[in-house]
């Protein structure tokens, strides 16, 4: 496990540096846009900081060669940063990936604050009414709780970074009944022990929420989080050419719109300052309950520590595949906001370095 995470880092920093590689002297840097959607933006100027590793970044990333999409950086509730890339534009809604199963954290959260759910440590067949198991019948697929959902630790035979594993997602989308096919996957570990990342689990959860209070979970989204934050220009969709249930689909939404999930994480579930979701959930969500290849995990939510300055800062991350992240660093009151399009390839890391080279070392002096 630590060859695998020296490996990627190694990785990252060869790719950092080949981004710095390229380009002259010649980006300008300009204040976000004040727009009418509930971010206040400020100038980066302002600061009063020592900007050389900023724009030394941006202006090797506007003229080299890189696969990301969007670069956003809020600090102390100001938006400071925003550049986009490759012909991509802050209201064209992205692909989040897994950075949906985040999201879906904050809604099963605000179920259980509105009362649809009455507790994580639940039985999914509580609430989980149909399908029921048809194959693979064991007893502990009955102790399976919402919380075993979350924390990817169901003990089912489901890993996506496992080719050979039957729940690995790209299996799971090629059945005609993706809920049917995950709950009669056979159980190889008691419930709650191991934890293997699941996305075929994240989609039970949404499931669970559609079900317990009869809405879609798209509807649910809308009514109790996204109305909420002024959030109107997304839509669900998935990759798969077959019929996709909602449960099973993921978000696309603006890069704007997932800095304001960043600024609610921040803010322990408040929006100006409305509690959309309870301070406990949060709290709960965020805090490391296991760990998945070595790295600590929370509800659906990554616990990634940058070593910075001699010392440790420990984010809140929302992560998808091919580059898409949602940053937190509670510590530097600090939401940094990417989206990619390095699917499937390690290039999909960059942020990290991004995070850790440019941001951190930049900002860290400022509370």
């Amino acid at each position: 496990m630590i060859m695998l995470k020296n490996r990627i880092l190694f990785i990252v920093f060869v790719l950092f540096c080949n981004l710095l590689s390229y380009g002259q002297d010649t980006y300008t840097y300009v204040q976000p846009k004040q727009l009418d959607d509930g971010l206040k933006t400020s100038n980066l100027k302002s600061l009063g900081i020592d900007t050389t590793r900023v724009y030394h970044f941006f202006n090797q990333a506007k003229n080299g060669k890189n696969k990301l999409h969007s670069v956003l950086l809020l600090k102390n509730d100001q938006l400071i940063i925003e550049e986009y890339f490759n012909n991509h534009t802050a209201n064209i809604p992205h692909d989040l990936r897994s950075t949906t199963k985040s999201i879906r954290s904050i809604l099963m959260g605000i179920a259980i604050d509105k009362g649809f759910i009455d507790h994580v440590n639940d039985p999914i067949s509580k609430y989980l009414k149909k399908p029921v198991p048809q194959k693979n019948i064991d007893t502990r697929k009955e102790k399976i709780t919402i919380k075993h959902l979350l924390t990817m630790s169901t003990g089912l035979e489901c890993n996506d970074w496992d080719k050979k594993s039957k729940g690995q997602e790209d299996k799971v989308y090629r059945k005609k009944d993706w809920l049917q096919y995950t709950l009669d996957l056979p159980m190889v570990n008691e419930p709650g022990t191991v934890s293997k990342y699941c996305s075929m689990g994240a989609m039970l959860v949404a499931e669970i929420i559609s079900q317990a209070s009869g809405m879609t979970i798209d509807k649910f989204a809308d009514n109790y989080l996204f109305s909420e934050l002024g959030i109107t220009n997304i839509r669900w969709g998935h990759t798969s050419d077959k019929k996709v249930i909602p449960s099973g689909k993921r978000l696309y939404m603006t890069s704007r719109d997932m800095a304001k999930l960043g600024l609610l994480i921040l803010h322990q579930g408040k929006w100006n300052k409305k509690q959309i979701v309870s301070q406990r959930w949060i709290e709960e969500a965020t805090t490391p309950k296991t760990k998945i290849t070595g790295i600590d995990y929370g509800y659906l939510w990554w616990n990634i520590p940058f070593a910075v300055n001699k010392k440790v800062l420990m984010s809140k991350t929302a992560t998808g595949n091919g580059g898409q992240y949602i940053m937190v660093i509670p510590e530097l009151n600090m939401v940094a906001v990417y989206t990619g399009g390095a699917y499937n390839s390690q290039e999909d890391k960059l942020p990290f370095a991004i995070t850790k080279d440019v941001f951190l070392p930049t900002f860290d002096i400022q509370k």
